[in-house]
């Protein structure tokens, strides 16, 4: 019989997957940018959401995927993507305050498939505020292969032996997703001026429609910006799951 790459054990007579940390090794881009492999175990240590991709995105004519840098303010840094649900993605953990950094293709996952060598790099490495991994992938449920889905498998078996989340993208809700790309928009810190942002916070101390509250800071050619930058940065509060509007309600987050 084939050696599977994590054991076998019998339960209820029934044969599973035992998951080890001894199954899986990781390459990732050290300093110097020299690749460096080490265990799953020593890979602990590593700060996945600070590394540069371990990967080079292509980028030609005529591809399919459609390649690009977004520019993150949580990492005050460009993020690359391979397409338009990792660019969404990117957005998303830029916008999440429970994420506190983030990085794309952050490592090489290598493993054994029976007799054969395995690779894969995931799209995210995300780093809560708790110190938990986050491990995502981004694919349309249309677009997974028989070998990708054997990918996906193993890269959640490694995540499960180191503690880490494991997510699988396939979509956005359009109508929030909408909401917080209009929102993006405003995510730079240049949008924020501290004294519009003061007044605003204490208009919306209890809840309003938001082009009310804009007015009565000042002209909302003005204010608006400043308004919606507070809304990504999450110090005044919406409801993204429905079109964001001039009569939407706004109140100011708890303290």
């Amino acid at each position: 019989m084939i050696a599977a790459p994590w054991g076998w054990l019998r339960t209820n007579g029934s044969a599973e997957l035992s998951v080890g940390l001894d199954a899986f090794e990781v390459g990732f881009v050290g300093s110097g940018g020299v690749e460096v492999r080490c265990s799953l175990a020593d890979a602990a240590a590593v700060r996945f959401e600070r590394v540069p991709p371990i990967r080079s995105i292509p980028s030609y004519q005529g591809q399919r995927h459609n390649p690009g840098l977004y520019w993150s303010v949580k990492m005050s840094a460009h993020v690359e993507f391979e397409s338009w649900l990792e660019r969404d993605e990117a957005l998303v953990l830029d916008f999440d305050p429970d994420v506190t950094g983030f990085a794309a293709q952050p490592f090489w996952l290598f493993w054994r498939d029976g007799q054969r060598s395995r690779s894969h790099a995931p799209d995210f490495f995300a780093r809560r505020a708790d110190g938990t991994g986050v491990v995502v992938e981004c694919r349309p449920a249309a677009r997974i292969k028989p070998r990708d889905e054997a990918a996906f498998v193993a890269t959640e078996r490694a995540c499960t032996a180191m503690g880490w989340i494991y997510r699988r993208v396939s979509e956005h809700d359009p109508v929030w997703l909408t909401n917080v790309q209009w929102l993006a928009g405003y995510r730079h810190p240049r949008h924020r001026v501290d004294s519009t942002a003061a007044a605003l916070v204490a208009a919306f101390a209890k809840s309003r429609p938001m082009i009310e509250g804009a007015r009565s800071v000042g002209d909302p050619v003005v204010v608006l910006p400043v308004l919606h930058h507070l809304l990504w940065s999450k110090e005044l509060i919406v409801d993204l799951s429905q079109r964001l509007e001039s009569v939407s309600i706004v109140s100011a987050a708890a303290r």
